[in-house]
């Protein structure tokens, strides 16, 4: 077993996790099997109840764990199945530290963070390499070198490590080289101050990864090899992609990176064969068609909030051999402004998932909008429930249809809360969480979307269609295409007679990857073809 470990310093979002999983792709198609995990040294015990302006998306995966961001990264970019194994927070580490403590775990010792907390984070490590079988671990340490928080994960790393041996684990750190503008060059001493900084904690990295805005020059990757201690080869210039993320693997492989952690690892591999990447980063940057895509949510303003969202309209641009021009609309705006101005010329429309009442009445507009104009809609979570209230309101002439989460006392409940979550009290980890069956009608669009009847998608709510509504909505044309296998939960619905019109109670963006495109996110983004080229699909 191989172990990589990836830090990073001077500032956060240096792009650690796309770092990892780029090297997690390069090493995939050298024929290794890889597994990735993330380490937060933040005490939240996992990110399910952070707001999305601090943190951005909560990623779910198949067994339910709310996890970071970075995940989804790691599941886009290979092909390993990620699990509550792969994601570690401060605050897991110290709460089961804490109950072995009161369970007695520790009887007659002082608990203390050395060794106690340290070896905690590396039976984790042990874990994840035991349970995936994998040839390489590549656990990426979040926040950045120097933080409190951050000390005792980088303890942990140093001391595992050293018992591993040197040809068998080693450290990667993202730095970042800064441009300055008046000066009109790349400065190098924040990187050596980072280095130095891991230094003192008894970490030597043998891969430095520059992330920087201009080429580095060989007189400034002499620099930095020689005042960071490791070889000019070694330092690895990362510099910010033209078109996509999806240009990074290219990008460390041309600067030969998996050639390095394989010498450095003792790994006797052919190169990686990148051409069906390749293929996906030219759909990227020369595609047949290009069609504009509007989004229209509560959390616009921050990119990673919606990251999953993005990469999967992405994923179904390349499905379609064409380029998506994403249009970000705050649903606010449009209560202000209207839908007709902000939502005119789009090829197609998605509201995502979300909490909260502010901007639900944006949404509905938007939905409203997408109906009335034939316009390709694709709901996901909060959106089939937007699309819900609105036909409630604006086909059945319920007024006032709502949501018991924006409008408890509404005289109209069409979208309430799931029976198994009346008594629930505390909010981390108990929604309904992770992959689960659901069954397809035979001849809906859906199912000929999937080629098949019987689907797994993750979830992530509280909130639910009441059944009490479903043969009122049934008899006006609104199609139930998705159930589950009890046929008590409505997973799916759309409209027939329009281009369009699907929206899931499920997160399909969590299981789309750009060499494996999501089915309903590829079917909607032909329909936005099909809009625009005026012929049928």
């Amino acid at each position: 077993m191989k172990y990589i470990f990836v830090t990073g310093g001077v500032v956060s979002s240096l792009g650690k996790g796309l770092t990892a999983a780029s090297l997690g792709t390069l090493l995939e198609r050298r024929g290794l099997k890889v597994v990735l995990q993330k380490f937060d040294p933040y005490l939240n015990v996992d990110p399910g109840t952070m707001s999305p302006f601090q943190h951005g998306e909560v990623y779910v995966l198949d067994d339910g764990t709310e996890t970071d961001l970075d995940l989804g990264h790691y599941e886009r970019f290979t092909h390993t199945q990620l699990t509550r194994l792969n994601n570690l927070t401060s605050g897991r580490v110290y709460l089961n530290v804490i109950e072995r403590e009161r369970a007695g775990g520790y009887l007659g010792k002082t608990v203390q963070v050395i060794p106690h907390v340290t070896d905690e984070i590396q039976k984790r490590i042990h874990e994840v390499a035991a349970a995936s079988k994998a040839d390489v671990v590549i656990t990426e340490i979040g926040g950045t070198t120097g933080d409190i928080e951050g000390l005792p994960f980088l303890e942990a790393i140093r001391e595992f490590a050293l018992e591993q041996g040197p040809h068998n684990a080693i450290f990667v750190h993202v730095t970042y080289v800064p441009f300055i503008k008046a000066a009109g060059e790349l400065k190098t001493k924040p990187t050596q101050q980072s280095v130095a900084k891991l230094r003192e904690i008894g970490i030597t990295p043998q891969i430095l990864i520059c992330r920087c805005e201009k080429p580095l020059d060989k007189e400034l990757r002499r620099k930095i090899s020689m005042f960071c201690n490791v070889p000019f080869d070694a330092v690895i210039e990362e510099k910010d992609v033209d078109h996509s993320i999806y240009e990074v693997p290219l990008m460390l492989q041309r600067e030969r990176m998996d050639d390095l952690v394989c010498s450095l690892l003792h790994l006797d591999k052919p190169a990686a064969d990148m051409t069906t990447w390749r293929e996906i980063i030219r759909k990227l940057i020369a595609p047949a068609h290009r069609v504009r895509i509007g989004v229209v949510g509560k959390y616009i303003g921050l990119p990673d909030a919606y990251k999953s969202v993005y990469e999967a309209i992405t994923h179904g641009g390349i499905a379609n051999d064409c380029g998506v021009e994403l249009v970000k609309v705050e649903a606010e705006e449009i209560e202000r402004l209207g839908a007709d101005d902000l939502l005119k010329g789009l090829g197609g429309l998605l509201v995502p998932g979300g909490f909260g009442e502010r901007g639900i009445e944006g949404k509905i507009m938007a939905v409203q909008y997408a109906r009335e104009q034939k316009l390709p809609y694709l709901g996901l979570c909060l959106g089939m429930q937007i699309a819900s209230i609105e036909f409630a309101r604006n086909v059945l002439g319920l007024k006032g249809a709502h949501s018991t989460e924006f409008d408890p006392n509404t005289a109209q409940p069409v979208i309430a809360m799931l029976d198994s979550q009346l008594k629930v009290t505390k909010k981390g980890g108990t929604m309904r969480l992770g992959a689960m069956p659901c069954q397809l009608t035979v001849s809906s669009q859906a199912a000929q979307l999937y080629g098949a009847f019987v689907i797994h998608e993750r979830h992530r709510h509280r909130f639910e269609f009441n059944n009490a509504y479903r043969e009122r909505f049934a008899q006006a044309g609104f199609v139930f295409s998705g159930l589950s296998p009890d046929g008590q939960l409505v997973e799916l619905i759309e409209l027939p007679g329009h281009p369009f019109f699907i929206a899931s109670q499920f997160h399909p963006e969590f299981q789309s990857k750009p060499h494996q495109p999501h089915p309903l996110f590829r079917g909607f983004i032909a329909a936005a073809i099909a809009l625009l080229h005026q012929k049928p699909l």
